[in-house]
């Protein structure tokens, strides 16, 4: 199964760094969002899955280590700082702050590009897997049991999440009709196995381009139900 394509996070109120970077990273294979404050970048964040930050310092109104402080206390997202300054303080201001790398500027994009990529390895290293699916155009989340469709939410009832989720977790192999029904919901098994029918129809409307004849959401007759995500 291919990976889905890494996913970066760029903070920056300079609109002349924050392009450049993104076209830089997005050459090297990862897919870039930016934000020019920490406000806008809440808001991301709050709402898509993203394998690592890239804050700059100083920024006007709240700065790179108050947003570093939130996004740490909101879950494990890899941080790398980047600092004008570059003085001891800085440095271990972000790294106190729970940042796990730092990069003083002016620096040299070849460089930006190693530490991010040694910082998802390490991430990588202590998750153990990926926890992100590539399903064609959309990426589910199973850590947070969200899909999106590029950097679109898109919504999931709990069943749906739990359904999809599950399968996610089986890649290209048949998961048992009633073995899901058994295990999603508390209802009678017959009943039980129609609802996991109805979440696999609602789904395909979701995230198939022919729900009628679908790609990633398959049926196996005789069993039940496969993905068989990119």
């Amino acid at each position: 199964m291919r990976q889905a394509q890494r996913h970066l996070l760029v903070v920056d109120d300079d609109d002349r760094i924050r392009a450049l970077l993104k076209e830089y990273l997005a050459r090297a294979g990862f897919r870039v969002t930016t934000a020019p404050d920490a406000s806008r970048a809440r808001r991301m964040l709050a709402s898509l899955a993203f394998d690592l930050a890239v804050f700059d310092l100083m920024m006007p109104g709240e700065d790179g280590l108050s947003l570093t402080r939130w996004l740490r206390e909101r879950d494990a997202t890899p941080i790398l700082i980047l600092t004008a300054k570059g003085e001891a303080d800085d440095r271990i201001g972000g790294l106190t702050a729970g940042a796990d790398d730092y990069l003083a500027k002016p620096f040299e994009p070849q460089e930006l590009l190693l530490r991010i990529e040694a910082i998802l390895r390490r991430s990588q290293s202590r998750s153990g897997q990926r926890s992100l699916v590539a399903i064609g155009a959309f990426t589910f989340d199973m850590t947070r049991t969200e899909l999106f469709r590029g950097e679109e939410p898109v919504r999931l009832t709990e069943g749906e999440a739990k359904l999809l989720k599950r399968l996610a977790q089986s890649p290209d192999m048949a998961v048992d009709r009633f073995a899901l029904a058994e295990e999603l919901t508390e209802s009678a098994a017959d009943a039980s196995a129609r609802a996991i029918d109805v979440q696999v129809t609602r789904l395909r409307r979701k995230i198939e381009a022919d729900p009628k004849n679908p790609r990633y959401l398959q049926t196996v007759r005789g069993v039940g139900y496969m993905l068989a995500p990119d």
